[in-house]
């Protein structure tokens, strides 16, 4: 064990040296002056940054002083990071409570432990390992507790790493802690072709006799057809097409939508059904935050009568990952979810879907795949990868006209999208 994380150790100090240069190399074995041009960048990283909270342009790729970890931190040189609908949330400003900007944007990672805070115990440099971080994860190092810290299966990839926590950890807990999913329910999720919606269809088929029904655009019914029972399209009346296959309806409604669908999922909830929204997405138009979006998805949720619950025997519940994690302490709970969701990927019974790779100064492109509902599965932002020359120009004047943007939002002169490349 202890050959082991020397070998480790080795090859990531190799890393770092041939990442920092050949003059921070030979710093680092004595030859070199320590103030030198060279040892100042060693101590500096490359990060996607928010200026401000607004459109596209408001994001850059530029260096920041490197982090060292802190007393039960440790320190991670970043190989991944996950990209989720929630940062292109925070990017608007469009959350409760923002944080101040400039910041480093991104909840979660995969790399290598690189540094041991003090009284941290069970991790050794060379690790490789995956975790959740209050911001700042779009970077090259990035430093956060160790209870936010798991180890990566050895057969996982860091992309697939990077996909894994905030996806399955929010599936599993809505299905089995907050809906206490059984053999033979049935569950309505939406946008069923993303990183979540793939992995609640997952893990809904480790259970006997559950049936999945599913929201997403046609153009993503092929690839995710055989993980869903039943999939409509997200712009036809599926309230219709599940009653007409299960009159009674469903257990679950998982919701990320809001909106007029929060009505339309608490009247398909059969008695004792569970209703959870987990997102507002309908919240999300045009480039920048809209009050008028944000005010039509509100005013479109149905008010909810306390005694209409009672008489129908129905539960409505929420759910954030992040506000449990950070805000409320839960740490440790969501390390034993963890434990029980790593055994099942071991198992082969769930694995990450990546949708694709990008390179940190493609983040742009990669928030526009996101809002446009484009991707199936999770979009990646990997650390190591090179610019793809059409887009290392950092342009500014991609459009964000969402699938459901509408006229009155102002965006008259819809400049042309820049392509998508794989």
């Amino acid at each position: 064990m202890a050959k082991e994380g020397a070998e480790r150790a080795e090859e990531t100090e190799q890393m770092i040296a041939q990442e920092a240069g050949p003059e921070a190399a030979r710093g680092a074995g004595g030859g070199g002056g320590a103030g030198g041009p060279r040892a100042a960048d060693a101590k500096e990283m490359r990060a996607v940054l928010l200026a401000g909270f607004g459109g596209l342009s408001k994001l850059r790729v530029g260096r920041r002083p490197m982090p060292e970890p802190q007393e039960a931190e440790l320190k991670i040189r970043v190989k991944a990071c996950g990209l989720n609908f929630i940062d292109l949330m925070v990017r608007q400003g469009n959350i409760d409570n923002p944080p101040k900007t400039p910041l480093v944007p991104g909840f979660e990672c995969s790399g290598i432990v690189e540094a041991l805070g003090d009284n941290v115990k069970g991790y050794e440099i060379g690790d490789r390992v995956m975790a959740f971080v209050n911001y700042s994860a779009w970077a090259e190092v990035v430093c956060t507790p160790v209870e936010f810290v798991y180890r990566i299966p050895d057969d996982m990839s860091f992309p697939e790493a990077a996909a894994f926590p905030m996806n399955f950890v929010t599936a599993y807990m809505m299905l089995f802690e907050v809906a206490n999913l059984r053999e033979g329910m049935s569950v309505l999720v939406h946008s069923a072709g993303g990183g979540v919606g793939q992995a609640v269809a997952q893990l809904c088929s480790t259970i006997p006799s559950v049936t999945v029904f599913g929201t997403a655009s046609s153009f993503k019914h092929e690839a995710i057809k055989d993980s869903v029972t039943h999939l409509f399209d997200r712009n036809a009346d599926y309230v219709q097409e599940v009653k007409r296959i299960s009159p009674e309806g469903v257990d679950i409604v998982l919701d990320c939508l809001c909106g007029e669908n929060t009505g339309k999922g608490l009247s398909l909830l059969k008695p004792l059904g569970t209703y959870i929204l987990y997102g507002s997405s309908n919240t999300v138009t045009g480039e920048t935050k809209s009050f008028f979006s944000f005010a039509k998805s509100w005013w479109q949720v149905e008010k909810v009568n306390p005694i209409k619950l009672y008489e129908e025997n129905k539960v409505i519940a929420g759910f954030s990952l992040l506000n449990l994690l950070f805000k409320q302490g839960r740490g440790g709970l969501i390390k034993g979810i963890m434990d029980k969701l790593i055994a099942l990927y071991n198992e082969k019974k769930i694995k990450p879907m990546v949708d694709s790779l990008w390179a940190l100064e493609e983040v742009k492109e990669a928030m526009q795949r996101i809002h446009d509902r484009g991707n199936i599965g999770k979009l990646i932002l990997d650390v190591e990868k090179a610019p793809t020359p059409l887009m290392a120009n950092d342009s500014t004047e991609t459009s964000e006209a969402g699938e459901e943007e509408e006229d009155h939002e102002g965006d008259g002169d819809n400049k042309e999208r820049m392509p998508f490349i794989q």
